[in-house]
């Protein structure tokens, strides 16, 4: 079984595969003062929940964007599972081309997002990951990584609001059924959500714009469904397109 460990500035996410079924995930908030053994021994307590013994796993493969986790849970792959992971990072094969100005300025979560849209849909691509932050990448049909957009995350928006401000409250991050708000939460849900379909809707319509032809518009990250049902610009929503291309580059580096 493959270990798949997808490092995210608010949250670690983990997933284990048999062949190509992924069996089970798990979410974990990051803390980058963890150490190996403590990232372990809550991975031995989640694995057994779902029938996962530590001598199963035989493969594992990681992207991070935390610099400072990456060698702790490299250690933790040689320590709890004896074997060296697979680290995305340069010289790694992806099935995708970088077509930017400095290759090495793609985070990690980007690059696998890419490969695995790619290799899943096809075509001229743009996904849009909202996570920490709501990044757009565009990927063309003969899988060239074109570039994309960077915009603060849907939750990083709401706490600075929430932050910066005396009076207004922190609220849920549903969508309120109307964009006129009749009191401070549904204002402020409206903002948000309503808000970020707007960015969304516009910063599509631009990259589509540019790279021209059909394009489809694959959403992925913890907000994706939020946002997606209050949207068309979303064709798809692929939760765990990470850990998918995780699996995929895995593959393609032991062949």
């Amino acid at each position: 079984m493959l270990l798949a460990i997808d490092i995210g500035n608010t949250n670690i996410v983990l997933g284990v595969f048999e062949g190509e079924r992924l069996r089970a995930t798990w979410r974990v908030a990051t803390a980058v003062h963890k150490m190996e053994d403590e990232y372990g021994a809550l991975l031995l307590d989640l694995m057994p929940l779902r029938n996962i013994q530590l001598k199963d796993i035989t493969e594992a493969a990681i992207c991070s964007v935390v610099p400072s986790l990456q060698p702790t849970f490299e250690l933790l792959c040689q320590r709890f599972f004896a074997l060296n992971p697979l680290v995305v990072e340069a010289g790694i094969k992806t099935g995708i081309r970088i077509a930017m100005d400095n290759p090495k300025e793609v985070g990690a979560d980007r690059v696998v997002n890419a490969a695995a849209a790619h290799h899943l849909y096809g075509g001229s691509l743009i996904v849009i990951d909202l996570g920490t932050a709501t990044t757009f990448d565009a990927v063309s049909k003969e899988g060239d990584y074109l570039g994309g957009a960077i915009a603060p995350g849907v939750r990083i928006a709401a706490e600075a609001l929430f932050m910066r401000t005396a009076k207004l409250p922190q609220v849920e991050l549903v969508a309120p059924k109307k964009a006129i708000g009749k009191n401070s939460i549904a204002a402020i849900q409206s903002g948000i959500i309503f808000g970020y379909v707007g960015l969304i809707e516009g910063l599509v319509a631009r990259i589509k714009k540019e790279m021209g032809g059909t394009v489809k518009v694959i959403g992925t990250g913890g907000l994706s469904e939020i946002i997606a049902r209050e949207t068309k610009a979303i064709d798809v929503i692929e939760k765990d397109l990470t850990l998918l291309g995780l699996r995929l580059i895995n593959d393609l580096n032991k062949k």
